[in-house]
């Protein structure tokens, strides 16, 4: 061979290119990452790999206290971007192991497929594996057994934080408003935390409550869009300093956790979605908002509800609206406007029956709006509101819950008395055991003290909750409280411009049935009623939601409203 055809094979020798590499390390917890200890042996591990077989180190993306289960990583979502170039930044991506890039089977393949298409390739320097069908196989045992290994791992963490949360510990993550979170001691290495209340944020917080219930200078209860206006408008911030949307404003009034009750694991970590009630652990936490004020506001959130009445009905000025109805064919009372020859407007409230198919669908009237909602308000202060009447209504309801009543505290005695005599007889065994009576070697002696003390502990525990649904119910109802509560309606069923108070109407009465000019029914449930009286905390009305099954209140003829003439 000549030296020019040498020198030829020499120039058209292939160039090998040096591979690559981009480095992936990850921890799951911020903990880990705080000590620090695992990426620096990772980077250390894997940076000796790339030497040993030549490859370039082209990037390095860090993870510090990401789960793998998903691909919601900011690191790892930069990296994806980076291989998808064209060409790639790097060819190859190189991890201490396959659980470090994926813990779901899945969405590992589903990555490693995309990267491949664009000639990148993902290697493990512990789980080295070729690309033949058997390395495959045994690569996708490896990430199916990574991903049952993790969903075993969060079981047996949910479990235990659950339990941390029922013994009255924090899990972690930001206190909601109102309270702030607290050292409660150590248990080893870990520092145990509670929730204490936060006396600046919990006012907000109780201010919130009493709009809902009573408004602004006692005007009458307020909804969402109003609260969250009024505390913007009155530079009342968040604890963040922002402003307030319904969307805070609705989590603040439905939270368990003011009535000194938190849920925890109460939704999907991954979709969501809710989880049912028999999984959510308890916490105790200190109150900030009484559990009759809680009830009060909830019913007041559920008659707002587009569920329970049209959201024109709930936000508009119409007293009677989504409560009046035609006696005659039971639709809906609408509003109707009408103007005179002069200019003067005329409201009245029709038929919506007759309105839409005229007297073949209802013979329903039409009545002046001023006179009607005039003549409910009315009849209201004078015969629902009068002390005698609303005892006589309540008499029979209250006797039913009196004898409820004695009968749970009969059932609390008989379980107290239960739990004293699994006491006392394992005082007698405990007290045989030491005198020597008994030999404690003897097997059945183990499974009667566990047997015991099971009886003991579940008989306090019911009487506990006993006890707890008695109260629960509410205050006694006397002449005092009815005379009370009469007084604070009458004044809060007008407002100080003369118009009348809506949803004050709608706290005593839940159905309005026009019959003719002169004949108006007024309805409401007992239930109803009573559940107002023990809401309302000495003065102050709670608002209720419409009820769609017929009211009972109304037992008489005497009932009946009569609009006046004029």
């Amino acid at each position: 061979m000549t030296s020019a055809a040498l020198r030829r094979d020499e120039d058209e020798a292939p160039v090998v290119a040096i591979a690559r590499a981009a480095l992936y390390l990850r921890v799951s917890t911020g903990r880990q990452a705080e000590s620090d200890l695992s990426i620096p042996d990772q980077r250390r591990q894997i940076e000796g790999y790339c030497l040993s077989r030549g490859w370039e180190v082209a990037a390095e993306f860090v993870e510090p206290g990401n789960t793998a289960t998903d691909d919601r990583r900011p690191a790892f979502q930069a990296m994806i971007d980076a291989a998808m170039t064209k060409p790639p930044t790097f060819t190859v991506i190189v991890v201490h192991s396959f659980s470090r890039f994926f813990r779901d089977q899945f969405q590992f393949e589903f990555y490693v497929r995309k990267l491949a298409k664009n000639g990148v390739k993902l290697v493990s320097i512990t789980q080295d594996l070729g690309d033949d069908p058997m390395s495959i196989m045994m690569r996708q045992i490896m990430t199916l057994f990574d991903e049952y290994q993790s969903k075993e791992n969060g079981k047996h963490t949910l479990r235990a934080m659950k339990e941390n949360a029922r013994q009255g510990f924090w899990n972690g993550a930001r206190a909601p408003i109102g309270y702030r979170v607290v050292a409660a001691g150590e248990r080893g290495a870990k520092i145990k935390k509670k929730l204490e209340i936060d006396p600046i944020q919990a006012e907000t917080v109780r201010r919130i409550y009493r709009m809902a219930l009573n408004g602004v200078g006692d005007r009458g209860p307020m909804g969402l869009k109003s609260i969250a206006t009024w505390l913007n408008e009155n530079n009342i911030r968040t604890r963040d300093g922002g402003r307030w949307g319904l969307g805070a404003v609705h989590m603040v009034l439905t939270r368990t956790t003011y009535i000194g009750q938190h849920r925890f694991n109460t939704r999907d970590h991954k979709t969501r979605t809710p989880k049912p009630e028999a999984e959510h652990a308890v916490m105790e936490v200190p109150a900030i908002v009484s559990e009759a004020e809680f009830e009060a506001v909830q019913r007041s959130l559920k008659a707002r509800s587009p569920k329970m009445m049209a959201p024109m009905a709930v936000g508009g000025p119409t007293l009677l609206t989504g409560i009046c109805f035609c006696a005659c064919c039971g639709g809906a009372m609408t509003l109707r406007t009408g103007t005179s020859s002069v200019g003067r407007e005329y409201r009245y409230y029709t038929c919506s029956t007759k309105a839409r198919q005229g007297a073949t669908g209802c013979p329903g009237i039409t009545v002046p709006m001023d006179q009607l909602n005039r003549a409910v308000v009315d009849h209201l202060e004078a015969r629902l509101l009068d002390p005698a009447r609303l005892e006589a209504l309540m008499d029979q309801i209250l006797e039913r819950r009196d004898e409820w009543v004695n009968q749970r505290r009969q059932h609390v005695a008989d379980l107290e008395r239960r739990a004293t005599e699994a006491e006392a007889k394992l005082k007698r065994l405990y007290d045989a055991i030491e005198n020597g009576v008994i030999d404690v070697s003897d097997p059945s002696l183990k499974d009667r003290i566990a047997e015991l003390t099971a009886t003991r502990d579940q008989a306090k525990g019911d009487a506990e909750r006993a006890v707890a649904h008695i109260v629960k119910i509410g205050p006694a109802i006397t002449p005092e409280s009815l005379r009370a509560f009469a007084a604070a309606v009458r004044k809060k069923l007008r407002n100080g411009d003369g118009t009348f108070a809506r949803d004050q109407v709608r706290a005593v009465a839940q159905r309005v049935e026009v019959v003719s000019r002169k004949e108006v029914r007024i309805r409401g449930l007992r239930s109803e009623l009573l559940r107002t009286l023990t809401a309302a905390s000495g003065v102050e009305a709670a608002v209720l939601g419409v009820r769609a099954f017929e009211p009972k209140w109304r037992t008489r003829s005497d009932s009946n409203a009569r609009p006046s003439d004029s």
